[in-house]
C-alpha cells in the first residue's frame, strides 16, 4: 500500500541482524522512499554479501544500478545526500557507520533519523552508503472505490485524534510527550536514577519552539498529521526520546544544546537516543556532570571512533561492562532505553522486556493506554491484566508494520480499518482477527530467529534499577520500585500467551501452528 497516498504508509522499513543486541532489529522510516519502491514496482529490496568498495543503491522505475561511492565515504548525512542524484526517496549513512559504531543508525530524506540497533553499521559491513528510489508507475487496486471509502474513513479518524492534532503529535511530534513524561513523573532523570525533571518545562516542545521558531515540513505522502518540523536554520527538530534525553537524562536544562547535539548526531550517521544514552552512563560511571561542550565533543569522538568516542561508540552496555559497573547502562537486550521510565507504566515495563528487537516505546502500544489513556485508560501501576495487554499490542502493532504503517497512527485508527483498505488494494476480505493472527506469526518467527542466536527468558529482562530503586514520587504520584516477583508473575503470563516455553524459547507444537518450523 506503500505507492497508494494512504496516510502514514509511504515509508520504508528496514530488517537486519543487529550488530549492538545480537536480534532481530527493524526499523520504520517517514519520507518517500518506500512510496517510490512501490511505483517502481518493487515491494521491497534484499541487500546481500558485501562489494568490494563503496557503493549506493539507485533504483530508477524497476532497474536498479550500483553506483560506485568512493568519493561520497565518511561525508556527512547531508552532505552525502546534496551529492546524490535528485529522487523520491533516500536512505544514506554517515560516518559513524564507516568508523564501525553499533550505534550507527541512518537518515531517510535528510530529516528522518533511525535505525535503532546498529542500521548504519549493518550497511556499512556491506559498503552499503545509500539507497535511492524514483518510480512512475502505479500500484494497481482491484477497488479503487472501497479504497477511497477506506481512506476518507482513515482520515476522518486520524482528524479526529487528539493525541495526532494541532496540540500533540501533528505539531510537534514524538516531542509533545516531553511535558506528559513529566506530569506523569516519568521522565528519565539523571541516567534513571530519577523520574523527576524540575526544569522540564524550559526544555519541552513549545518552549524550544519558540527558542528556535521551528516550522513544519512536509510529511510522509498521503499522511495529513505532518509530524517532523525543522528550525528557523534548518536544524531538525529533535523526536521526544531525543529532547528527552539529551537534557533530562544528563541534567542539562538546555533546549538548544539538545537541538544542537541532535543534529550533529543525524548528520554523523548515529542514533541519537544510544548516543545520548551511552553518554548519561559515561557520567554516571566517572560521577561527573557533563557541560553541553563536552557533551558535543564527545558525540563527536563517537561518530568517529576515535578516543574515548572508541569505547562509547560500543553502546552503553558494553561500555559499562569494561568498566566494571554493568549495572550503570540502562539497557535490555544492549539496546539503550528510550524516553519513558518502566517505573511508571507497568505494561511499557513488560513490553520493554519481552520485546523481539530491544527496548520500544511503540511496538506494543502501551503508550496509548497507559499515558495518552487512548483507546480505553488502564491503570499503570499494576501488571494486572498487562501480559494479555502486551501479547494483544504486540500482534496489533506488527500487523500495522507489515503493512508499513506508522506506529503513531495506531492512536486513532484499528486493524479494522486497514483491513478494509487492504481489502479494497488486493480484492482478498480480511478481518481484523486474521490481521492480528498474521502479526502473532510475525513475533513468534522473530521469537525463532533470537532463539536460534542463543536468546533465552535471561535476555527478557529489565536494568537491576528498577527493580531496587525509587523513582521520584510527589504531587499525589508514588513511583516505587517495579515488584520483582509481580514482574516476573506477568513474564509468565505473557509466556503462556505466546506460547513458548518458561525460558521463552519457542514450542514446535506452536510454531507449526502458525505455519513455522522449529527444531530445538
Amino acid at each position: 500500500m506503500a505507492g497508494l497516498d494512504l496516510p502514514g504508509t509511504g515509508g520504508v522499513t528496514a530488517a537486519w541482524i543487529s550488530p549492538l543486541t545480537g536480534t532481530v532489529a527493524d526499523a520504520g522510516f517517514g519520507g518517500g522512499l518506500g512510496a517510490a519502491l512501490a511505483r517502481a514496482g518493487l515491494a521491497g529490496v534484499v541487500l546481500r554479501g558485501r562489494a568490494e568498495s563503496p557503493c549506493g543503491l539507485r533504483v530508477d522505475d524497476g532497474r536498479d544500478t550500483l553506483v560506485e561511492a568512493a568519493d561520497l565515504a565518511g561525508l556527512a548525512t547531508d552532505a552525502l545526500a546534496d551529492r546524490l542524484a535528485p529522487a523520491e526517496g533516500s536512505l544514506v549513512i554517515g560516518p559513524a557507520g564507516l568508523a564501525g559504531s553499533p550505534l550507527a543508525g541512518a537518515v531517510a530524506d535528510r530529516l528522518y533519523g533511525g535505525g535503532r540497533g546498529g542500521l548504519g553499521l549493518a550497511l556499512a559491513v556491506k559498503n552499503c552508503l545509500f539507497v535511492t528510489a524514483t518510480g512512475h508507475g502505479t500500484v494497481p487496486v482491484v477497488d479503487v472505490e472501497a479504497l477511497s471509502l477506506a481512506r476518507e474513513a482513515l482520515l476522518r479518524l486520524i482528524g479526529a485524534s487528539p493525541a495526532l492534532g494541532p496540540f500533540g503529535l501533528g505539531r510537534y511530534g514524538s516531542a509533545a510527550l516531553v511535558d506528559l513524561t513529566h506530569g506523569r513523573r516519568m521522565m528519565p532523570t539523571d541516567n534513571f536514577r530519577a523520574t523527576f525533571f524540575p526544569a522540564a518545562a524550559a526544555v519541552n516542545a513549545p518552549h524550544l519552539e519558540r527558542q528556535c521558531a521551528s516550522r513544519a515540513v512536509a510529511g510522509c505522502p498521503g499522511c495529513p498529521v505532518g509530524c517532523h518540523r525543522r528550525t528557523a536554520d534548518g536544524a531538525p527538530f529533535p523526536e521526544g526520546d531525543a529532547l528527552s534525553h539529551w537534557t533530562a537524562l544528563l541534567g542539562l536544562a538546555d533546549g538548544t544544546f539538545a537541538v544542537a547535539v541532535n543534529a550533529l548526531c543525524l548528520r554523523l550517521g548515529l542514533d541519537p537516543v544510544s548516543a545520548a544514552a551511552t553518554v548519561a552512563c559515561h557520567a554516571e560511571v566517572t560521577g561527573r556532570s557533563l557541560a553541553p561542550a563536552e557533551a558535543l565533543t564527545l558525540v563527536a569522538d563517537t561518530g568517529a571512533m576515535r578516543g574515548l568516542g572508541r569505547e562509547l561508540g560500543c553502546g552503553a552496555a558494553t561500555y559499562a561492562l569494561r568498566a566494571g559497573r554493568p549495572e550503570a547502562a540502562m539497557c535490555v537486550k544492549h539496546l539503550e532505553l528510550p524516553a519513558f521510565d518502566p517505573r511508571g507504566a507497568y505494561g511499557l515495563a513488560l513490553a520493554y522486556a519481552v520485546a523481539t528487537g530491544g527496548p520500544d516505546a511503540w511496538r506494543a502500544g502501551c503508550l496509548g493506554h497507559e499515558l495518552l489513556r487512548k483507546p480505553v485508560a488502564t491503570d499503570r501501576f499494576t501488571f494486572e491484566g498487562k501480559a494479555r495487554a502486551v501479547f494483544g499490542g504486540e500482534n496489533t502493532m506488527a500487523a500495522l508494520a507489515s503493512l508499513g504503517v506508522c506506529p503513531w497512527l495506531a492512536l486513532a485508527t484499528g486493524l479494522e480499518e486497514w483491513g478494509q483498505a487492504l481489502a479494497a488494494v488486493t480484492g482478498h476480505g480480511v478481518t481484523a482477527g486474521e490481521l492480528a493472527r498474521l502479526g502473532e506469526r510475525v513475533v513468534y518467527r522473530e521469537r525463532l530467529q533470537n532463539a536460534r542466536r542463543g536468546l533465552t527468558a535471561a535476555a527478557d529482562d529489565l536494568p537491576i534499577r528498577f527493580f531496587t530503586e525509587s523513582g521520584s514520587s510527589g504531587e499525589g504520584i508514588a513511583v516505587p520500585p517495579l515488584s520483582r516477583s509481580d514482574f516476573l508473575i506477568a513474564r509468565e503470563r505473557y509466556y503462556r500467551l505466546r506460547g513458548v516455553t518458561a525460558e521463552g524459547l519457542p514450542r514446535s507444537e506452536k510454531a507449526a501452528d502458525l505455519d513455522l518450523s522449529w527444531t530445538h
